[in-house]
Order: C-alpha cells, then structure tokens, then sequence
C-alpha cells in the first residue's frame, strides 16, 4: 500500500543524515490509515479474527521517501513525499518453552510487533538481493567498504502498531478525570485467559481478590494526596496524544506526588488523582525486581524487563517494550544482516493506534531505559526516535471488537493465527498458528512444508542464499575469509546460524555493552538453540 502526499518543509524529521531535508513528511492520523487499508486490502481473511468473537494486534513498518533536499531549495517549496507499507505483521500468541525447538523451524514469539520486525528483515533481505546481485534499484546504496551498503539518504522508515507495546510501555497511570480512550472488559472466572491475552484492561472487582489476600477488595484504588508514586512512573503522567519530548533521566521510579503527576497530565485540574493503573500481563525475569502485586497503582513496579506470559508453560520471549528499546539501539535489520551493512537500520518513529496511552511511559520504556549506554561501536547509539499517537481505532482491536459486539454470548478472544507480510515478490504472506505455517499437523512438523518463511532457520536460508550469489571477493570482510579462529587456535568455515551471527562483531559488541548497562537480565536462548545450519 503506498500514499503520496505533498507537504510544505517546516519542521525537520528525526533523523540524522545531513542530507535529508526538513519536511513534515506524514501525521501518525495518516500512517494509521495507511495501515488499516493495507491490512483490510492486501491481507486474506484467513488468519484474521472471526467478527465479534476474536480480536487482534497490528503491526507494521512504513517507508517514508522524500526527494533530497538541495541548497537551494526555498523553505516553502512542496515536498512529494511516498508512504509506503513495506512490512505487516498480526498476532498475540507465545509459545513456552517447552515447544521451543532447536532446528529454528518455529516462530517463538508472533506477537505483531515481532511479526512485522521479522517481515521487515526478509524485506531488507530482498532489498540487498536487489542492490548487491541483480543490480537493480534498491533502497541500499553501494557503501564506503568493499561489500557493504547503506540506506539511501532519502528513506526512513516509521513503526505503526495498533496498541501500546506489551510490558513497560503499557504500564499506564488512570487519572480520575480521564475518559478512557478504550472501555474496560470483565473478564469471566476462566483463569486459563491471561492478561496479555485480554490486553492491558482495567482490572474489575472479581480480579482485585487475588491482588493482595491479606488487604481490602476495592473496586478502585484513590491514591491520597501526598502519597507517593514511584512504583509506576517516574517522571509525569502525561497522557493522551502528544509529540515525544524531553525525557528526565532515572527508571526505577520517582518520588513525585500524585497532586504533582495529576497537575502536569494534559492539563489535568490539580485535584484529579491517579486512581489505578493499566496492567501488562508480562512478568518480570528472574533477577529483576518483582511487582509488589498491591491493589491499584501499586500493582506493577516500572523500567523492569519482562517476559511474555503462556499458558501454564513459561515463556522465554521478552516483552515487546523490551525489544523496541533494543532495536532503538541496536537496530531493526539483527546479526546476520550487519554482515552487509555500514550502518544498523534503524526507525526514525514509532507511531500507536487510539488505545490507553502515556507519552511519559512511552519514552521511558523504549528510550529512557538505555539513555545512558555508552562506549558503543561506530555508527550504534540510542536513537532520538519520534513517539506518537493516532486518533484512529484499528476496527479488530479489543476495544473496537467489544463495542460492536455488545451483548453477543460468549467471551471476547485473541485470535489464535498471526500474519505475516513483506514487500517481495515471491510468495509475500505467511499465515501462522502456534509458530507453524496455518494447517501444520503434528506428523508435518520438521518438514520443509511446515517452515514459516520468517523463521530463523528460513531467513538464515535467505542470508545464505544472498551470500552464495555474491562472488567471493566482493564478501564484506567480515565474511571474506569465510572463517573464525578458534580457542585451539585453528581456523574453520562458518558454517551455523550461531557462527554467523558471532562473526557480526561490531553488532555483538554493541549488544554486549547494551546488555551489561542496562538489561544485565535479557534472557537468552542458550547457544544450543542456534546452532542448525
């Protein structure tokens, strides 16, 4: 799906380049619709919720191409600006890990987020193919290094999704005065539905009993004047649509006053309290801090990583807060993809649907959290990225779906398939379910038949693909010599998944410096999980 629009230059974009130029490109109204009509166009009713009875997340990352700016351009000349979705992903499903497995055959996460970061990786994949095999046009540029290629100086791309990211960003203050942008769904006694799957709902009387045995049931929690609120912000609460701005350094948490946190919300009147919070179903990794688990806004700490919840079975997937704000540092294209690149690809904004929403939290959460990583390689760093919200509600979110749905029997449920979706040629869809292609039995499993095409072992397939097709001495060099030294001091071709993801060694370096200033408890797949060739 692609827009053009024609805009007049007066605010620069959040980006880097010393030749981009300096237009409002695109409103988060348009990058929503641009979405919402690509989903409803280009995706199949397969995979998609079954209307009033199943609801879903959507994802997606959108190519903004504008013309470099000249010198000489004037300040109010028209700028013809393309949108175009180049990546889509659905779904809220996590497999626990007992069903991870080692062949890299299945999808661990398909929460849309991951999705459409998964489909934007095979996007650039055949974007590379383009640039580096086929000699046609591409988004990539040769680079200064025999092999590598860089984007080109007129592309950005923005991240759409319909919800706020589950764990840290979605861990939003309630102010009393507020009308909520998404109405709250009671959720019937069947404790199998986990908060991630009902999302990030106001919790009603029948669940507050198993938030503190020993304290009062309350339908709601008034915070008094005075109290403090360090257990989930730090900084204020700013609620609704807004531009991201300044960011106040710390994350654990602040002493800040709830009378302090209702006066700068939006305009908030001095007397508005925060009443509760928004919770995340995500759970906090083993070494982190634990939420306190206390009635009302005092349930959840904040800037603490966090996994995806499953159904009985843990899981080992972090929480998509968790990799945004990785992304932000690390970039969105991974390991394998460095091989090929100058520069780590990264978003220049992120853009949510109509949904409960902080801009405070949002910042903390994706930015806040890493602000203060140093010592990184040449060309990584935390990036200022643009946050914003849209007015517009994606018509198979839950709220949307509970609304219409009104009094239907039956309970509201996520949509068990996930979506995938690239702009390449060949066989762009992927429908999933449980991490198997749609349809997969049991006896299928380990065939070629039951592989998503965003798997590891599928994109690793892609990397290789590409790499075959490039004559040797034109390899970038960190793969030129095909080989690594070993700790006996012998060399040998690399040949794993892991092998080549480790030989990315200013990317590793990155990740490692990352990890060690500020999520020391990422957890990670042990190496065995990755050594399928």
């Amino acid at each position: 799906m692609t827009s053009c629009a024609h805009y007049s230059p007066y605010a620069p974009p959040t980006r880097s380049r010393a030749s981009a130029p300096a237009p409002t490109m695109w409103t988060p109204d348009e990058i929503a619709q641009l979405c919402y009509k690509h989903y409803e166009i280009r995706l199949p009713k397969q995979g998609k919720p079954e209307p009033n009875r199943e609801w879903t997340l959507l994802a997606a990352v959108v190519k903004i191409q504008f013309p470099i700016y000249e010198a000489s351009d004037t300040p109010d000349k028209p700028v013809h600006v393309t949108k175009e979705v180049v990546s889509m992903g659905t779904g809220t499903k996590c497999i626990g890990q007992s069903k991870m497995r080692k062949s890299g055959d299945i999808l661990n996460d398909s929460h849309a987020e991951v999705i459409a970061r998964r489909s934007f990786q095979r996007y650039l994949l055949y974007q590379l193919q383009l640039a580096a095999t086929l000699n046609k046009e591409s988004i990539f540029v040769p680079g200064t290094q025999r092999g590598l290629w860089k984007l080109r100086p007129n592309l950005l791309f923005v991240f759409f999704s319909s919800h706020t990211p589950c764990g840290d960003a979605s861990i939003i203050p309630m102010l009393e005065f507020e009308e909520q942008p998404c109405c709250p769904v009671i959720r019937d006694q069947d404790s199998s539905l986990s908060l991630e799957d009902s999302g990030n709902v106001k919790t009603p009387e029948n669940e507050r009993k198993h938030e503190d045995p020993d304290g009062p049931v309350t339908k709601k929690m008034r915070l008094e004047p005075g109290t403090p609120a360090r257990f989930f912000t730090n900084g204020t609460a700013q609620h609704g649509k807004q531009d991201s701005g300044s960011f106040a350094s710390g994350v654990r948490g602040s002493n800040l006053t709830v009378e302090r946190l209702a006066d700068v919300a939006c305009g908030a009147p001095r007397s508005a309290t925060v009443v509760d919070i928004y919770r995340t179903g995500a759970k906090c990794v083993p070494g982190e801090a634990e939420d306190l688990r206390k009635p009302g806004a005092a349930y959840h700490q904040v800037g603490l990583l966090r996994v995806k919840p499953g159904r009985g079975d843990r899981t080992c997937s972090m929480s998509c807060s968790d990799k945004m704000a990785r992304w932000n540092v690390l970039g969105c294209q991974g390991a394998l993809l460095m091989h090929f690149l100058e520069e780590p690809i990264y978003l220049s904004a992120v853009v949510i649907g109509k949904c409960p929403y902080s801009q405070e939290v949002m910042q903390r959460a994706l930015i806040g959290r890493c602000q203060n990583v140093l010592a990184l390689p040449k060309g990584y760093g935390v990036q200022e990225l643009k946050i914003q919200q849209s007015d517009l509600l994606f018509e198979q979110s839950r709220c949307a779906v509970q609304t219409k749905r009104a009094d239907s029997p039956g309970r509201l449920v996520p949509c068990g398939a996930a979506i995938s979706w690239a702009a390449v040629p060949e066989q762009p869809l992927d429908v999933t379910a449980n991490g198997f292609p749609q349809g997969t039995t049991k006896k299928g499993i380990g065939s070629l038949q039951a592989r998503s095409r965003i798997s590891k072992v599928e994109l690793f397939r892609s990397f290789q693909k590409l790499l075959s097709s490039i004559s040797e001495d034109k390899w970038p060099d960190s793969l030129s010599s095909a080989c690594r030294e070993w700790e006996f001091g012998r060399l040998q071709k690399l040949d794993t998944y892991q092998e080549h993801k480790e030989a990315a060694s200013a990317y590793q370096e990155a990740w490692s410096a990352l990890r060690k200033q500020a999520f020391a408890s990422w957890i990670r797949n042990p190496p065995d999980y990755h050594q399928f060739k």
